[in-house]
């Protein structure tokens, strides 16, 4: 059963959209429920022998909660995010207790043990891709305990800088999925990590790589989104990396063409979510979110203020019509789900 929008969200005077501190508080809860609830949990792991049968909490000291590593990633950028937009919210003191906990050396440090001995293909790249966000988010957070769990945190973040280095340069082909393995969102936010912290090597890589897969691309087929278990839009993606990557100019040119109108026209309603008790259909529910980012993130690149402004109402839309149904109930969804309302809302 959805809830009142007003409760979450508040307008701003563009039409885009933004957190309330009840909104905050709410989406925090679902995090907190689950940030070292260590069961369900989903490990997806490649066993090479019987020493590697552990419980999560052994495997993944930091992040073993919220069903499975990436939640628990992403779940603990969330935190961090609504702490710092919203540093007297009632919650404070109960994120920052269970952040300490789980993001102390000595979990960072077996999170670093588990890389090493991990398939290469391990979390990627979506889970390197939010571990890099967690760590942009604390890295120039003037906050003395932030400050502790940004330089904690640096070794499993350089452990994920050195696979993105060993693997951008072999990838011949880009992943163009709806899930997990999508390669333009896999580079985002990697992209956004090496420009904040001015890792030039990383950030000049994940250019050159992005422009040897998408910069020939035109008329992205956007009638065949979404697919059934769709979470991420793989066009959308594709065009909110390259407005990263490409001159404010040149992206515009280049956007024109990847999704020219009647393109782009089947992209602006929402999905339809039928179940979001099962745990494949209510990806869509992520669909509509993380297209709201994308959208906000493209229209600011936009100069044509017909088409900004459509892409602008598109995420009002998408955000409108999910955001109240991000709620407990279904585990399926609440693991995972707030941290993309929040993304998406700070998006713009």
């Amino acid at each position: 059963m959805g809830q009142d929008k007003s409760t979450f969200l508040i307008k701003k005077a563009d039409g885009s959209l933004a957190l309330s501190q009840k909104g905050a508080s709410h989406f925090a809860g679902l995090a907190l429920s689950c940030l070292q609830q260590e069961y369900p949990n989903k490990l997806n792991q490649v066993l090479s022998d019987n020493r590697q049968l552990q419980e999560p909490h052994v495997l993944h000291p930091a992040f073993y909660g919220c069903f499975d590593w990436h939640s628990s990633v992403h779940g603990h950028w969330m935190l961090i995010k609504i702490l710092k937009d919203f540093p007297k919210i009632p919650e404070a003191k109960e994120i920052r207790k269970k952040i300490n906990e789980n993001l102390s050396p000595e979990n960072i440090a077996g999170e670093v043990a588990y890389f090493k001995n991990c398939s290469k293909s391990w979390e990627r790249m979506y889970g390197w891709s939010w571990l890099m966000k967690l760590s942009e988010e604390l890295y120039f957070w003037k906050d003395e305990q932030g400050q502790q769990w940004s330089k904690n945190l640096q070794p499993l973040t350089d452990a994920i800088i050195q696979r993105y280095m060993q693997f951008l340069p072999i990838q011949s082909y880009p992943v163009r999925t709806g899930v997990h393995p999508n390669t333009a969102f896999g580079l985002s936010f990697a992209w956004d990590y090496a420009q904040l912290s001015g890792h030039l090597e990383l950030k000049t890589l994940i250019e050159e790589r992005a422009k040897d897969y998408y910069w020939s691309d035109a008329n992205c087929p956007a009638d065949w989104e979404p697919s059934g278990e769709d979470f991420l839009s793989a066009c959308l993606e594709e065009a909110n990396l390259m407005q990263r990557v490409l001159k404010k100019d040149e992206f515009e040119v280049w956007f024109n063409e990847f999704l020219p109108e009647d393109k782009l026209e089947s992209l602006l309603e929402p999905a339809d979510v039928s179940d979001r008790s099962d745990p494949k259909i209510v990806h869509l529910d992520g669909l509509n979110l993380s297209r709201a980012w994308c959208f906000y993130r493209i229209a600011s690149q936009i100069k044509n203020v017909e088409k900004k402004g459509a892409l602008i109402e598109a995420a009002a839309l998408h955000l409108e019509e999910t955001v109240p149904n991000i709620a407990s109930e279904h585990y399926e969804g609440s693991h995972w789900l707030a941290s993309f309302v929040v993304y998406a809302l700070s998006s713009y």
